[in-house]
């Protein structure tokens, strides 16, 4: 055999291992990103189901003649907004991210009020249908927490295969671009004050 023929054959061998690999890497990447959109659905359900508790909840709520108007209210539009920011899968970008997590946020602070303000209400408390719905938005909040831990961890795991040598040059060919995941709302780092 002579050297031409056996260079050919080698540049061959070389041209399939990395045709190969880039292949093998650029599914590796395809699956990664539909695991992070999947996750990423999963945390609008749980996010659904809660804003979709919330109707029935207001409602149980105005049956108790005296019960703050300006409280539901606050829940009512705040659902109304956090519901109006639909985000992609496919365009999960930090700032969107941060707006979806603000709005949802802003949720979660007008129906913590409301629950505060519902302990000043016996009766409203003794409402079984009360009780029931305040145990599924209980449910929902930590299906919500365990979608965004998956959400996170998805995340983390396509990051570092996009980012780790030499997947992030064919990342960076293909246009696979490092995600953004959760991150604690400002302020979350203090802890709130207890008086009596």
């Amino acid at each position: 055999m002579n050297t031409k023929n056996l260079t050919l054959i080698v540049i061959a061998a070389l041209v399939l291992l990395l045709g190969g690999c880039g292949c093998s890497g650029y599914n590796g990447l395809v699956q990664q990103d539909e695991t992070v959109k999947t996750a990423w659905n999963n945390v609008q359900s749980d996010y659904q189901r809660r804003a979709d508790l919330i109707p029935n909840l207001v409602s149980t709520v105005k049956g108790e003649a005296n019960f703050e108007q300006t409280t539901l209210t606050n829940v009512i539009q705040a659902r109304a907004s956090a519901t109006q920011i639909k985000l992609d899968a496919k365009d999960l970008s930090p700032e969107k991210i941060k707006e979806f997590q603000a709005a949802q946020g802003q949720l979660s602070q007008a129906l913590g009020k409301l629950m505060m303000i519902t302990e000043n209400y016996p009766t409203l408390r003794a409402n079984e249908a009360f009780r029931g719905l305040q145990a599924q938005l209980e449910g929902t909040e930590n299906r919500i927490k365990v979608s965004r831990n998956d959400f996170n961890a998805a995340v983390a795991d396509y990051n570092i295969k996009a980012r780790s040598f030499p997947m992030n040059i064919l990342a960076g060919l293909t246009g696979f671009k490092p995600k953004e995941g959760f991150q604690a709302e400002a302020g979350s780092e203090k802890a709130p004050e207890v008086k009596f």
